[in-house]
Parts: structure tokens; sequence; C-alpha cells
């Protein structure tokens, strides 16, 4: 039996309404996106897709 199964369900976190901690968030955000968001934008190489299409078929 996996392990999830035995585990109850997680609770969302509560949110901290501490100006400090939504300030570092925003920053955090904004720095991500703007170091990640040209990457994650890249289309996927098609070799990659052909690795995968591949796999699936596989598993069938």
């Amino acid at each position: 039996m996996p392990l999830k199964e035995n585990c109850p369900p997680r609770q969302p976190e509560k949110k901290n309404k501490n100006s400090s901690n939504d300030a570092f968030e925003l920053w955090l955000k904004r720095g991500l996106h703007q170091l990640f968001d040209d990457v994650a934008n890249e289309p996927v190489p098609e070799e990659l897709l052909r690795l995968i299409k591949n796999d699936r078929e596989r598993k069938k």
C-alpha cells in the first residue's frame, strides 16, 4: 500500500499577512520571472517530444 494512502490530506498553509513577508514574496516572484520566463517560453525540442512519445507508446 503506497504511503500516500496512509497520510491525511495536507491542509493549505495559512497566509501570514506580514507586510515584510508580502514584500519578499513579490520581490522573489518578480526576480524568478525575470530570470526564467524566457527559458520557460522556449519551445520543447523535437527530440525530447519524440522521446516522450516513444516512452508513452512503449508503456501501453
